[in-house]
């Protein structure tokens, strides 16, 4: 079956093609380079992984439940449409859900790919030319990881959201060699995290939850990377150049806020537009949800030196503003473990059930003899 064959809605063009524009840039100094983004080379090299044998693929996932978190994070809850609902509905609506927000990881993972080979491309020094390879290479592993869990376990997709679409689109028409990292780097990514880490954190079920962390343990190194790179560059720019910049994260932040409604999935469901968005404007959750995912995002723009008084009232605006002063490192620090903490259990299990495999085989032998 073809990919295009489990779309719910058509997704349009099989390509689509986004205008480049901006300049290759080539560096014939080959010295060491900066030592921390060395570094971060290195761990980049050392933590790449096989999708096909780290997770553990053969873990089953109901489809009409695949995640196990309460009804009450879907907006349709507790409205007159949700009470008429059969349970088969209901499993139904999970599944769409579901197929929504990995979708978007999964296209959202794809742009992240092409942004990053782009950073290769254009970013003039060679030591982030090092990195942006390895990252090349870890987003084009979780775009797999998340286009498998959807074929395989879900068995649905859905086409890229409108407002993620744009931010992508802006990001990579843009000459400047800095805005594919602003843009994906600490926007899409700082998003992404925190949406994943918001999943990895309530699902009861064993396989998403394995996915996320890892994918995670990797977008951990991604984020660091921009704010090195970004924070050494921000320093020489002029006020005006810092503006043009602050502008782009505003509108990129407005967007991203907007993309997170899921309306495409109650409009599936015969619920008008109208209806739909004042069901998600009026649910706790998402308004939980959609604050705690610029968790992520507002402390590395400050750290990156972008916190002009047009950027500070756009965050008090969407209710943000505090999560300025969260400790970035301190949650990047968090995803690496919660990772090697999966793997450590993992592999404690396998060692138990191969020593008691052994066990039974030396029993049965003496039995026999």
């Amino acid at each position: 079956m073809s990919t295009r064959d489990l779309y719910v809605q058509d997704p349009g063009d099989p390509v689509w093609k986004v205008p480049a524009s901006g300049a290759a840039r080539f560096s014939w100094d080959y010295d060491d380079g900066r030592d921390r983004l060395l570094a971060l080379y290195q761990k980049g090299k050392d933590k790449q992984w096989d999708a096909t044998l780290r997770i553990d693929w053969d873990q089953e996932v109901d489809p009409c439940d695949p995640l196990g978190t309460p009804d009450e994070s879907m907006s349709l809850y507790g409205t007159r449409y949700w009470d008429k609902m059969t349970e088969k509905d209901r499993g139904e609506l999970r599944q769409h859900y579901t197929s929504w927000q990995f979708s978007q990881f999964l296209h959202g993972e794809q742009g992240a790919m092409v942004c990053a080979a782009r950073i290769v491309e254009s970013v003039p020094d060679l030591d982030a030319k090092f990195y942006s390879a390895t990252q090349t290479m870890d987003e084009a592993r979780h775009a797999e990881i998340y286009s498998r869990f959807l074929q395989e376990k879900i068995g649905m997709l859905y086409p890229i959201n409108d407002n993620l679409q744009a931010l992508l689109s802006d990001t990579l028409k843009d000459s400047r060699w800095d805005m594919p990292y602003l843009g994906m780097q600490v926007l899409i990514e700082g998003l992404a995290l925190a949406a994943f880490g918001m999943i990895r954190d309530t699902t009861t079920k064993p396989l998403p939850k394995q996915i996320l962390a890892y994918v995670m343990q990797d977008e951990a190194r991604h984020v660091a990377f921009g704010r090195m790179a970004l924070r050494d560059y921000y320093k020489q720019l002029t006020d005006a150049e810092l503006r043009e910049r602050e502008e782009f994260v505003i509108e990129g932040c407005y967007l991203m806020r907007d993309r997170l409604r899921g309306l495409e999935v109650l409009e599936n469901f015969g619920i008008p537009h109208d209806e739909a968005a004042e069901f998600t404007e009026n649910s706790e959750f998402l308004h939980l949800f959609r604050k705690l995912l610029f968790s992520r995002i507002v402390p590395c723009v400050k750290d990156i030196g972008l916190w002009g008084e047009r950027l500070q009232r756009a965050y008090v605006d969407m209710g943000v503003f505090e999560m300025g002063d969260s400790n970035l490192d301190l949650l990047m620090a968090e995803d690496e473990e919660i990772a090697e903490k999966l793997d450590a259990e993992r592999f404690a299990a396998e060692e138990e059930a191969r020593t008691a495999e052994v066990a039974a085989a030396i029993a049965e032998g003496a039995d026999e003899g």
